[in-house]
């Protein structure tokens, strides 16, 4: 029997490729599926370096997940009939003050130069593409490389498919300690029973490291990164933007006429997700500044999340000092990019022992020593 601790889009991923395969796992939630971090995203698929100190692992990591993904929504709209709104259009990245032009004109240049179909516009020629952006706009990147997903409908996918390939899912339900003797995973705590195990994979998101008698050295191996979005109601036959737009924040459209604004990145916030006056003025007035006719639309709903974050904004995804105990955690602003990836090679590690190439510089130290 394969334990998953948390069912946002790791563990569902993780879960439903195991299930399909015909093995016995059971996800135990908290709360309900999906609510965390993956319900309060933005659905952005695109692998893209920002900034020269950005990592070439997660870089290739992102690159390969990206490359999986057009297989994967394929492979879960055929068990699901859940739409997924899998968008192929395109992102504009948007510069809006002198110093972001150069900024942007670095991340156009390397982007290029590894055969990204990357192309520069100025401000009058992306307003061409989308009239409503603000004259503030100085230059743009377009890419038709960027890709979306509705967030939401995809965590009632994975759900959806993992129930249906015989996976079992208990929320509500807290996992209160791991069961571990001679080095080895026996299965976990709950508030009313023992649930045994013999493979556990920690993939709680930003709670990963707070489950009792996790491996000293794995306990502060996240924290939580509060961030909040709002989001907006615009006519669907009558949009304001088409397409999404990333720059102070990001603006991104869903097909109904929702408009997804984010996001604020708050290190001290620890586990609260209330919005906050602060939180929400600061993205209004920046994406006011991106598009100004936003100011005309109704608030629909209000939110945070919590991103699960790592040393390094690098995710943590292997095995540990323990036997039959992984982890699959830290996917930051990232974890929706690379489910695809995680899913294929962690369910591979569970049921081979064999660890990818491609997941190797994520391993959690080798040195988990127990409480």
């Amino acid at each position: 029997m394969i334990a998953i601790i948390g069912g946002g889009v790791f563990g569902l991923s993780i879960g439903w490729y195991l299930a399909r395969a015909g093995h016995p796992v059971t996800i135990f939630e908290q709360g309900q599926v999906g609510q965390g971090a993956t319900w309060a995203a933005a659905g952005m698929l695109m692998p893209w370096k920002l900034s020269d100190s950005f990592s070439d692992d997660l870089f290739a990591l992102q690159q390969d997940s990206y490359n999986r993904w057009p297989r994967f929504a394929q492979a879960l709209g055929e068990v699901s009939n859940i739409p997924l709104h899998y968008q192929t259009d395109g992102r504009f990245f948007l510069a809006l003050f002198d110093n972001a032009v150069k900024r942007l004109k670095r991340q156009y240049d390397f982007h290029h130069a590894l055969g990204f179909p990357v192309e520069w516009l100025t401000g009058d020629e992306v307003r061409q593409r989308e009239p409503n952006l603000g004259a503030d706009v100085l230059a743009a990147i377009f890419t038709p490389m960027a890709h979306h997903i509705d967030n939401r409908q995809l965590v009632v996918a994975l759900r959806d498919a993992f129930l249906q390939g015989g996976g079992q899912l208990r929320e509500q339900t807290e996992v209160q300690e791991l069961l571990i003797a001679d080095k080895r995973v026996r299965g976990v705590q709950l508030p009313d029973e023992i649930f045994a195990a013999e493979t556990i994979i920690v993939a709680a998101g930003a709670w990963s490291g707070h489950i009792a008698r996790l491996p000293r050295s794995l306990r502060n191996m996240v924290r939580p990164r509060k961030g909040q979005t709002l989001i907006l109601q615009m006519d669907p036959e009558s949009p304001l933007i088409k397409q999404p737009v990333l720059g102070p924040v990001y603006l991104v459209p869903r097909p109904d006429g929702r408009l997804i604004v984010g996001t604020t990145v708050e290190r001290e916030a620890g586990f609260d997700t209330q919005p906050t006056v602060g939180g929400v003025f600061h993205m209004l007035r920046k994406a006011q500044e991106m598009v100004p006719k936003i100011e005309t639309l109704p608030i629909i709903e209000m939110g945070a999340g919590l991103r699960p974050t790592g040393a390094g904004r690098l995710p943590m995804l292997g095995p540990t000092g323990v036997k039959g105990l992984l982890i699959a955690t830290g996917g930051h602003s990232y974890g929706i990019l690379l489910s695809p990836a995680v899913a294929e090679t962690m369910s591979h590690l569970a049921l081979t022992g064999k660890v990818a190439p491609i997941i190797q510089p994520f391993m959690p130290p080798p040195e988990a020593k127990l409480s």
